[in-house]
């Protein structure tokens, strides 16, 4: 016998029994758990940040960064709604991981500023180092590729650069106050200068798996900012640890 409205309606607000012990699992998506599901969406952009610093987006495929991050070829989607939602999350979590790490040298208030700015430098050139020179930086690659990216990307990468640039300025204008850097000086522009030509000297370096490229764009930036050579001037022995590395 069918059942009427008013019986189906009760039945939709009965509560439902719990799973017994050992029972089997109901098949579909799993009962959400909001700390299991940040673990795991964040292991999925560690290892995303991981494999994009040496590989090209449109290259890699989904499956090889499940693969790397031991999670389930079938869950992708339970985290991230396109391949294109998890490369803007990866721009994110970079731009974060990276303006913590631009803050942690250029706000250390322990030396001078432009010796923050060579202890980042000497930071980033001993992090390539570690890895052979294979990865680079994130936000580089991914502009290297905008021809073949979804269109979203362009703004967030630009703003990513504008914020890192801004950071950068404040650093060289605080070296501008105390007179490590002359006076007329644009140090926005100046800043400008420095992540463009950073960004050519990390392709070179990945290119030839050398710091040849990092030195002498480092030599040449401090020599146009009006300061000794970076050859010349060392970077301050950093008075705090250093930042983490992914």
């Amino acid at each position: 016998m069918p059942s009427t409205p008013a019986a189906q309606s009760a039945a939709a607000r009965t509560p439902v029994a719990p799973q017994a012990p050992g029972a089997p699992r109901r098949r579909g998506r799993p009962a959400r758990d909001d700390a299991a599901h940040a673990d795991v969406r964040q292991n999925l952009l560690r290892t995303g940040v991981a494999v994009l610093t040496e590989q090209g987006f449109a290259a890699v495929g989904i499956d090889a960064i499940l693969r790397s991050a031991g999670v389930p070829k079938g869950s992708f989607y339970y985290y991230f709604d396109s391949k294109e939602a998890f490369g803007l999350a990866l721009i994110d979590a970079y731009a974060e991981y990276f303006a913590a790490k631009l803050d942690h040298w250029f706000l250390d208030e322990s030396c001078a500023p432009l010796a923050r700015l060579r202890n980042f430098v000497d930071d980033a050139r001993q992090g390539m180092a570690r890895y052979e020179f294979r990865r680079g930086c994130l936000v580089g690659n991914l502009g290297q590729e905008m021809g073949s990216l979804p269109e979203s990307f362009r703004s967030r990468l630009l703003e990513v650069f504008a914020d890192w640039q801004r950071r950068t300025a404040a650093c060289l204008r605080a070296a501008q106050a105390v007179g490590e850097i002359a006076a007329g000086i644009d140090c926005g522009r100046l800043a400008a200068f420095f992540w463009a030509g950073w960004e050519g000297a990390v392709l070179h370096a990945k290119l030839e798996r050398s710091p040849r490229a990092l030195d002498i764009f480092a030599e040449g930036f401090f020599a146009c900012a009006g300061a000794a050579s970076y050859a010349a001037a060392p970077a301050s022995p950093p008075s705090r640890k250093s930042a983490n590395r992914r």
